[in-house]
């Protein structure tokens, strides 16, 4: 990795901090300029804004993912409820700090990298938990008779709604009082939900012990 390419790592897991905990509006590229240790001139010779810095950090939690997520799921040796628990931990601990004021932010102000960030979590539903949903069918852990297509289509549609304010405002208050959760929580729950359903039962209880 060359020197310009660690200097730009460096600012992205800084910046990334900032906006997942503080937001996108209350970070400033002066604070995470002095974060680091470096000049605003310099950040700028680096990102020419807070959006496009704002952009290559979620650009780099998605590659961070994909990378981990790919990793065991391409694990032959790894035994399939396995795989499921670890992939559940893995994206979680990821996206467990995500502030959700990021995430309607993101919508207001970045709608690119909104609909980008809501494309990626289709296609990753999409070709990766299809993927194991699959391998589970042919080992014998999934169900014979599940729709692998439903169930993608209903954790994908989960996933994105439960993350969206204005998706859930549709709800009466006392309902939305006792949804707490965070996105991390949200998509463990979901997740345990759709695979507990249609998990055999001997899959269920090995998937338990882990």
């Amino acid at each position: 990795m060359s020197k310009t390419d660690k200097i730009e790592n460096k600012i992205l897991d800084v910046a990334y901090k900032f906006f997942i905990n503080k937001g996108y509006k209350s970070t400033t590229m002066d604070e995470i300029a002095q974060e680091l240790g470096i000049s605003k001139k310099t950040l700028y010779k680096y990102f020419p804004g807070k959006m496009e810095l704002l952009a290559s950090a979620f650009d780099m939690l998605a590659s961070k993912l994909s990378i981990k997520v790919n990793a065991v799921l391409d694990d032959k040796f790894l035994p399939y409820t396995t795989k499921l628990k670890y992939l559940l931990s893995n994206v979680a601990s990821d996206i467990a700090p995500i502030n959700p004021k990021i995430l309607d932010e993101l919508r207001e102000y970045a709608p690119q990298i909104w609909t980008e960030l809501l494309n990626y979590i289709r296609e990753s539903g999409y070709l990766r938990f299809q993927k194991l949903i699959q391998e589970g069918i042919e080992k014998g852990y999934v169900l014979p008779n599940t729709n692998v297509a439903f169930v993608v289509f209903v954790y994908t549609s989960a996933i994105q709604n439960l993350i969206d304010n204005k998706f859930l405002s549709q709800f009466p208050e006392e309902m939305r009082s006792g949804f707490n959760f965070s996105p991390s929580e949200i998509y463990d729950q979901a997740i345990q939900i759709i695979f507990n359903g249609i998990l055999t039962d001997d899959a269920q209880k090995e998937f338990r012990q882990i």
